[in-house]
C-alpha cells in the first residue's frame, strides 16, 4: 500500500501505536553543552544508583542506637569523601526514648520507638481501603537467617550522630540548599526502599555535584538523618543546634558561613514502589503502576507554605524539563519525614513514591517498615522511579544553586 492510500485515521493509529511504544521505554539523557543542568542529569547511572542502595543493605535495617546503624554511617562517610566531599562532618545528639503513648496524628514527633504515627499538620480524612501500616517487631518474620541475625541486636538511648558534607558556593557561600534522607529503619528488613532509595539519592548528587569540574554558585549539603524513625529526632536536633547559628562567618573574615543561611531543604523518603492501591483482600498490584509518578508535597498552613510550594513548582518544572521516565505531582500535606522539622523556618519539601498521608497510610506500600522491604523484592521499574526523582532534584538544585561546569 502507497502512503498516499493511507486513511487518515490509519495514520493516527499508526502514530499513537508509535508513540506508545516509545514510551514504555526509559529515555536516554545525553549530554548538552549548551545546558550544564542537562549534562549533570546525564551523569546519573540507574547501575550507580542500585549499587547505592545495595551497599546500604549490607547494614540491614540500620536501626538508630545498634552497631549496624554505626557502621552505615562510617561507610557513608567513607562513600562522601570518596566522591570529593571530602568536609564531611558529623553531629552529635542526645536521643532518649519517649514513653509509648497513643499520641497517633498529633502532629510531629506523635509516636514512641518504634510507633509509625503521621505527623505534621492537616493530614487527609481517612477514607475508602486502609491496609495494614503497623510496624513489624517481629523478627521471627524475616525468612532469611542471616538477616534475621543481623537485625537482632536491640536499640539502646544514648549518643547519636548523623554525617554530611558540603559543597561550597564559589559566590554565595553564606547561602545554602539541604539535599537529605534519613539512613536509618525498622522493621527487621533491609530498609532498601525506607529510607535506603532517598539516602542513595543523596549520595549520588552529592557524587555529581562533587565532581573537580562543577561548581556552584551557592552552596548545597547533603545530609543523612538519623533517628527518623523515631519521630524525627536527627532534624530536630539539626534545627534546635544550628538554626541560630545561619549565615554567621566563623572566624570573622575568614568568608567561611559553619551554616550558611538556609534556603530550601529538601527531604527524600520512600521513592521506588508505586504499584496502585490494593485490592479489595488488601494485595498490590507486583508490577510498578503505568501512571506511577513522583509525589512533591509541601506543607500548606506551615509558616513558610507559600514559599514551599513555590519550591514545589520549581522543582514539578525540573521534573517536567529533564526527567526521563516518570511524571511529577505537587501535593499540599507534606508530613511524616524531616523536612517537617524544618517547615516554619525554611521553604521545605519531600519527593515521595506516594502521597504520605493519602496513599502510604492505606496500604499502598505493602513492604513499609516490614521484612519484605529488601534489595531483591524491587524491579529495575522501582529503581528506575527513585532514579527520575534524583534527576529531578539533581535538575532542580543545579538551576537554584547556579550550577555551572568548567571546561577541562
Amino acid at each position: 500500500m502507497s502512503f498516499q492510500r493511507w486513511s487518515s485515521t490509519t495514520l493516527t493509529l499508526v502514530a499513537a501505536s508509535a508513540a506508545f511504544a516509545l514510551a514504555q521505554q526509559p529515555q536516554v539523557v545525553q549530554p548538552d553543552a549548551e545546558d550544564p543542568v542537562r549534562s549533570l542529569v546525564w551523569r546519573l547511572e540507574l547501575e550507580q544508583y542500585k549499587a547505592r542502595i545495595q551497599g546500604l543493605t549490607q547494614f540491614g535495617d540500620r536501626r538508630q542506637g545498634t552497631d549496624r546503624n554505626r557502621a552505615a554511617i562510617d561507610w557513608i562517610e567513607a562513600q562522601l569523601k570518596s566522591y570529593g566531599c571530602t568536609n564531611t562532618e558529623r553531629m552529635t545528639y542526645e536521643y532518649q526514648p519517649r514513653p509509648r503513648t497513643n499520641t497517633a496524628g498529633r502532629g510531629r514527633g506523635g509516636r514512641g520507638q518504634g510507633q509509625a504515627a503521621g505527623r505534621g499538620r492537616g493530614g487527609p480524612i481517612q477514607r475508602g481501603f486502609r491496609g495494614p501500616t503497623r510496624v513489624n517487631t517481629d523478627p521471627e518474620k524475616q525468612p532469611d537467617p542471616k538477616l534475621r541475625e543481623l537485625n537482632m541486636q536491640p536499640s539502646t538511648p544514648g549518643s547519636r550522630e548523623q554525617v554530611y558534607c558540603t559543597k561550597i558556593g564559589t559566590t554565595h557561600p553564606n547561602e545554602m540548599y539541604i539535599v537529605s534522607g534519613h539512613m536509618d529503619g525498622i522493621g527487621y528488613g533491609q530498609a532498601a526502599n525506607d529510607d535506603g532509595s532517598g539516602t542513595a539519592i543523596v549520595m549520588e548528587l552529592a557524587r555529581v555535584l562533587n565532581a573537580p569540574d562543577v561548581q556552584t554558585e551557592r552552596s548545597i549539603r547533603f545530609i543523612l538523618w538519623n533517628n527518623e524513625e523515631t519521630g524525627l529526632n536527627g532534624s530536630e536536633a539539626y534545627v534546635e543546634q544550628r538554626l541560630a547559628l545561619q549565615g554567621r562567618e566563623d572566624p570573622p573574615g575568614s568568608g567561611r558561613y559553619p551554616e550558611p543561611t538556609w534556603l530550601g531543604v529538601i527531604q527524600h523518603d520512600m521513592m521506588m514502589f508505586d504499584h496502585g492501591m490494593p485490592r479489595e483482600d488488601g494485595t498490590v498490584s507486583p508490577e510498578q503502576r503505568p501512571e506511577a509518578d513522583v509525589n512533591i508535597e509541601f506543607q500548606e498552613n506551615s509558616k513558610m507554605g507559600a514559599a514551599s510550594q513555590a519550591l514545589a513548582w520549581a522543582f514539578k518544572n525540573a521534573n517536567d524539563r529533564y526527567a526521563t521516565d516518570y511524571p511529577a505531582a505537587v501535593g499540599n500535606r507534606m508530613q511524616s519525614t524531616d523536612s517537617v522539622s524544618f517547615q516554619d523556618h525554611v521553604a521545605s519539601i519531600s519527593l515521595r513514591e506516594n502521597e504520605r498521608g493519602a496513599q502510604i497510610g492505606r496500604g499502598w506500600d505493602p513492604h513499609w517498615h516490614q521484612p519484605t522491604d529488601v534489595y531483591e523484592t524491587f524491579s529495575d521499574k522501582d529503581f528506575r522511579l527513585g532514579l527520575n526523582a534524583a534527576q529531578t532534584t539533581l535538575a532542580a538544585v543545579a538551576r537554584l544553586a547556579g550550577a555551572t561546569i568548567k571546561e577541562q
